[in-house]
């Protein structure tokens, strides 16, 4: 459904080229769910502008639905639905007019338009708010409508660009479950941004790390965090009973072992495994563990191990008002 080979987007900053996405070759197939995270400011949205026409690539080339971005916009425009970062619908507008206008520029009938518009309003529980204004709706209603105006059209493929900004968790919940219904139960192939790690981790069937313009993992959530492995944390009554356990946990295949004062930290594929056999092994050496702490890899982990940077600080750091994409959009404006 969705190919990119080299794709690429710069633009010019106070005369400076800024490299927005660099080189991405992508493969989604139909019926996927697949999740593009990473930090604010990592080409995620400028990707998706691309892939649904509202951009052209400065290189690489991309199809959608069969279609070739650039010299074929109207045939993507068809095959698609695509919900961005603001809101859809105008704010004192009703809800139903806005899904009856869209259904009408979209070429259905009047009829039809209205069948369609009565049956998006009762899929996303907004039948009983759809005669008040736009404004009057709650962040989670409108967010709804939003979801509902890009499956209008019955899209093939669905973009939704950070769709749980701003929610509260309940909100955020509710809407991830009806993208996963969507996905699911009609089959249809979405792509969503976002930087919430647990959105990713339990919503997508696969989790493309970006960042820096570049896609550097690709992955189910499980596996990438399998890759990475657990972490085991002992405490010993010594420095030095730390440090003779470091050396044993250090046998583990792929552990990485850190010492610091009377606890070891290791970091170990199947760890939760490995560690009775560690436990009981020190033991009998003579160096008992005096406790111990399992705790499986998240995605932050993963991204930590990839780039250094914690992905949940950048998360948070978004949602204290730092800049919402607003590098990659004045930028393409300009």
């Amino acid at each position: 459904m969705i190919r990119t080979t080299g794709l690429t987007r710069h633009y010019t900053r106070n005369k400076q080229t800024v490299e927005a996405v660099r080189g991405l070759d992508l493969e989604v197939a139909a019926g996927e769910l697949v999740a593009f995270l990473g930090p604010n400011g990592a080409g995620k949205s400028t990707t998706l502008r691309m892939l649904t026409t509202l951009i052209a690539p400065t290189a690489g080339t991309a199809e959608v639905a069969g279609h070739d971005v650039v010299a074929e916009r109207a045939a993507v425009r068809r095959a698609i639905g695509y919900v961005g970062q603001g809101n859809a619908a105008g704010h004192q507008y009703r809800g139903r007019d806005e899904l009856m206008c869209q259904a009408r520029a979209h070429g259905l009938s009047r009829r039809d338009a209205r069948a369609r518009t009565e049956q998006l309003l009762e899929a996303f529980d907004l039948a009983e708010h759809a005669d008040r204004p736009v404004s009057q709706l709650s962040g989670g209603q409108r967010r709804r409508l939003d979801v509902a105006i890009g499956l209008v059209q019955e899209p093939r493929i669905l973009f939704l660009d950070e769709p749980s900004t701003g929610l509260d968790p309940q909100n955020r919940v509710n809407l991830q479950e009806q993208v996963r219904r969507l996905n699911q139960e009609l089959g249809t192939t979405i792509v969503l941004t976002t930087h919430y790690l647990e959105e990713a981790d339990a919503l997508a069937g696969r989790v493309v790390v970006i960042d820096h313009g570049r896609v550097i993992a690709d992955d189910t959530a499980t596996g990438l965090k399998s890759a990475l492995g657990d972490l085991v944390s002992l405490e010993l009554a010594s420095p030095e009973a730390a440090h003779a356990a470091a050396q044993r946990a250090d046998r583990i295949p792929g552990a990485q072992v850190v010492v610091t004062d009377d606890r070891v930290a290791v970091r170990a594929p199947y760890g939760r495994e490995a560690a009775p056999a560690l436990v009981a092994e020190l033991a009998a050496a003579g160096t008992p563990v005096t406790r111990i702490e399992v705790v499986g890899p998240t995605l932050d982990d993963v991204f930590l191990d990839l780039t250094g940077r914690s992905l949940r600080e950048s998360a948070d750091h978004h949602e204290t008002g730092a800049e919402d994409g607003a590098t990659e959009t004045r930028g393409e404006a300009a």
